[in-house]
């Protein structure tokens, strides 16, 4: 089978605009750690950070994949992020909205690779949406925690001890089988 140059040329389109949704994500996480940092969360700052340089790695992957089947670079222009937010539940809502719309990139690229045929994309994109899955449920549990939490501070203190401890999350990081995913 034949794969149409115009539909890899438009999916490399695709790829590259996806690249600012990973780059947008990583410089807001940046920018929510320094909030966090500023308010004495040093836990979820520093699960914030990790974040931003975990979207960064995943546009580097995307990246490669681009340069390693000889196709265009298109790097994007970045808007500044919020630099507050009203409250540790807004800006993880922001966090759960913002994985959501990844998601959903991630899930036009898949269908997009598979329409045209093109594995190599979709080998390179099942990772994405593991790794996609996994981002989902991670904010999903922050969120509910937090709601729980309520305005209690002992308990946000508790939480943020979590993440600086990297206890919180370890529960979703093993995923349902058990196993510990990368």
């Amino acid at each position: 089978m034949r794969i149409c140059a115009s539909c890899v040329k438009e999916l490399t389109g695709a790829i590259n605009q996806h690249l600012a949704a990973e780059f947008q994500a990583g410089h807001t996480y940046l920018a929510m750690s320094i909030w966090l940092r500023e308010k004495d969360l040093a836990g979820f700052s520093t699960y914030m950070l990790d974040k931003s340089q975990e979207e960064r790695a995943h546009a580097a992957r995307m990246i490669a994949y681009l340069v390693d089947s000889d196709e265009q670079v298109e790097l994007p222009t970045i808007e500044a992020p919020e630099r507050s937010w009203p409250s540790l539940q807004s800006l993880f809502d922001q966090v759960f909205d913002m994985e959501k719309g990844v998601t959903a990139s991630i899930n036009r690229l898949y269908s997009m690779a598979e329409s045209v045929g093109e594995r190599s994309a979709t080998a390179m994109l099942d990772w994405f949406v593991a790794e996609q899955l996994k981002e989902e449920a991670e904010a999903r549990f922050v969120r509910k925690r937090l709601r729980l939490a309520g305005d209690n501070s002992a308990a946000l203190l508790l939480l943020d001890q979590q993440f600086l401890e990297g206890t919180a999350l370890a529960h979703i990081k093993q995923g349902l089988s058990g196993t510990q995913l990368a």
